[in-house]
């Protein structure tokens, strides 16, 4: 044989996935471009086909039954038959801890779900033709002896095609695969050149999935490139700027000798994403998190480096948007922790161990019940009863928010309706539901919506949605034609925690809602005195001058209740009326009719 290479007519595939529609979707998208595709449904039956067919690419399902896609990953690659086989991560969720450990385990990529024809075609096309080049470099050192002269220029030409491969074609920087190079080559100058300091920097773009979905590819590869300008901005020319995932990047900061130039850098970086980018008429918000890790001598691989870093960035992610961390080791034992939540909440979805909890709503001109809040708890088999603080932020970064999310409101407007039918709840009891903000920037929101009301045949009208402020500004043009399509459905709309997010009240005007909702920190301001009632009356002010109805929460004392009263709110909630009932408490409270 002449050369290494790939066998069948562009390369044989191996995809490995529990999900039969899986199967088909990508053999739909592989094979009718001449790949030979080989398929298997679970670990076991990978570890066969790959030991007798070799494939030259495998495509991995993370989840899997019994042997999961990292105990099949370790497998093949402490087998010398199968050691060499690139293989891709295929995954539904978008979370970093589990990226860093594809790479660790010997993984080559990371695919996650939804799956975008493009995308896979494009990753499978690289990684073939790199595996390619490799196979004939290798081929033209075995020529090395015979046939000198023509290696060496056969072997440039190879290089020059590896070096292509270690490109990103859209934005032309460094792939992961030449930065963890570049970084290889810092390790080694800090062991030897006395002195030597240099920082690494992963730079994750919030919400990037969403507004690339949102907004479609196009808009996402300018929004990619507009982003890229500005961090080379922010950069030295001895800086090294890389792609390292479809929305993270790389940067090596080559020598940091003062150890606050990295945060200073991070600091600089930020600020200039924070500025609006306009694309094809829309105008689009971007911030970054940033994970930052100090190079030290007790590094020794480049993967290591960008492993620390993404476990910096995770943390940044629990304290908020625009936030950078550095990496210590005190984040490893939180990871850990972090991971076995995750791993709880997977099962609690799976055995249903959600339920609700629902608050009063009062209605101050009648001091009686004019609607009620699902608030979500984990039914925990070990810890008991969880609230909502235990848990839902790990769900957010983590995509389960939207199960949850879903099922929560599911749930309310069933429970609603059961009431309705038993007489126990008149049409007129509102039923409120937090949406978050990834749920509120799913393409398919309306479509669930429409499913629930056609399930549980509640009049739309008596379901209200709490938005917070930052899912509505994070894509002002998307979030308003949304709005509309709710209004339509008369689906009652309140702005959530107004006041402590972007409070862009040039924006306000043009959103459909129906309530303002006062957050707890602003009424806990109010006191005995007219110098203490804080913000309240402005978002008052707001709500009345734009026909707006206003909801306060947090209600604890009678003397808060009086100031709210004076100032002509309409609703309220809070422990002074009641904490949050389990139904049975809600049919009891609703039946002493009760009123303050």
């Amino acid at each position: 044989m002449k050369k290494n290479q790939i066998a069948g007519a562009l390369g044989n595939i191996l995809i490995v996935d529990d999900t039969p529609a899986n199967l088909r979707l990508l053999g739909e998208f592989l094979m009718p471009l001449g790949y030979t595709v080989h398929q298997a449904l679970n670990g076991e039956a990978a570890l066969q086909i790959a030991e007798t067919v070799k494939p030259d690419l495998i495509l991995l399902d993370i989840m899997l039954p019994v042997l999961n896609g990292y105990q099949v990953c370790n497998r093949l690659k402490v087998n010398p038959a199968t050691a060499e086989i690139p293989v891709i991560f295929l995954s539904h969720l978008d979370k970093s801890l589990d990226k860093v450990k594809a790479y660790e385990v010997g993984g080559v990529d990371y695919i996650s779900q939804p799956f975008i024809a493009n995308e896979i075609v494009n990753k499978v096309k690289i990684h073939l033709e790199l595996k390619a080049a490799k196979q004939e470099i290798a081929w033209l050192k075995n020529e090395l002896v015979a046939q000198k002269q023509k290696y060496e220029e056969n072997l440039k030409l190879a290089l020059d095609k590896v070096s292509a491969l270690h490109s990103d074609r859209l934005t032309g920087l460094p792939n992961r695969e030449f930065f963890t190079e570049f970084l290889q080559t810092a390790l080694n100058c800090l062991k030897t050149k006395q002195g030597y300091q240099f920082s690494l920097l992963v730079v994750d773009c919030d919400r990037f999935n969403i507004l690339n979905n949102s907004l479609g590819a196009k808009i996402g590869d300018k929004l990619l490139k507009g982003i890229v300008k500005r961090l080379k901005n922010c950069l030295n020319q001895t800086d090294i700027l890389a792609r390292i995932d479809e929305d993270k990047f790389g940067i090596l900061l080559t020598d940091t000798k003062e150890g606050t130039q990295a945060t200073e850098m991070a600091k600089q970086i930020q600020a200039a994403v924070t500025h609006p980018f306009y694309l094809q008429g829309y105008e689009v918000f971007m911030s970054v998190r940033i994970g930052v890790v100090v190079g030290n001598e007790n590094y020794y691989q480049p993967e290591h480096l960008i492993r620390d870093a993404d476990t910096a960035l995770a943390r940044s992610r629990q304290i908020g948007k625009d936030y950078y961390q550095i990496f210590d080791q005190t984040m490893k034992e939180i990871d850990s922790e972090f991971f076995q939540i995750e791993t709880e909440l997977r099962r609690g979805i799976k055995q249903q161990e959600f339920v609700l909890h629902y608050q009063p709503i009062i209605a101050l001109k009648t001091g009686r019940i004019a609607g009620l809040e699902a608030l979500v708890r984990w039914q925990h088999p070990l810890r008991g009863l969880l609230p909502p603080a235990e848990f839902i932020s790990i769900a957010e970064e983590t995509g389960l928010i939207d199960d949850i999310g879903k099922w929560v409101l599911r749930e309310a407007c069933h429970q609603l309706t059961v009431w309705q039918k038993a007489g126990l709840a008149d049409s007129s009891l509102t039923m409120s539901v937090n949406l978050s903000a990834r749920q509120f920037n799913q393409p398919d929101l309306i479509d669930q919506i429409d499913e629930v009301f056609a399930e549980t045949k509640l009049n739309p009208h008596c379901l209200k949605l709490e938005i917070t402020e930052s899912a509505i500004m994070e894509n002002t043009q998307a979030a308003a034609k949304v709005l509309q399509q709710l209004r339509e459905r008369e689906i009652q709309l309140s702005l959530d925690d107004f006041g402590i997010g972007y409070s862009s009240l040039s924006y306000l005007h043009s959103f459909p809602v129906d309530t303002i909702k006062i957050d707890k920190s602003f009424v806990g301001c109010l006191e005995d005195n007219d110098k203490n009632l804080g913000l309240v009356p402005a978002i008052m002010c707001i709500a009345k001058t734009m026909g707006m109805s206003v909801i306060a929460e947090g209600i604890e004392s009678s003397e808060q209740l009086k100031y709210l009263r004076n100032l002509k709110c309409d609703y309220s909630q809070g422990y002074l009326f009641s904490r949050p009932l389990e139904p049975t408490k809600v049919i009891e409270l609703i039946g002493a009719s009760p009123r303050w």
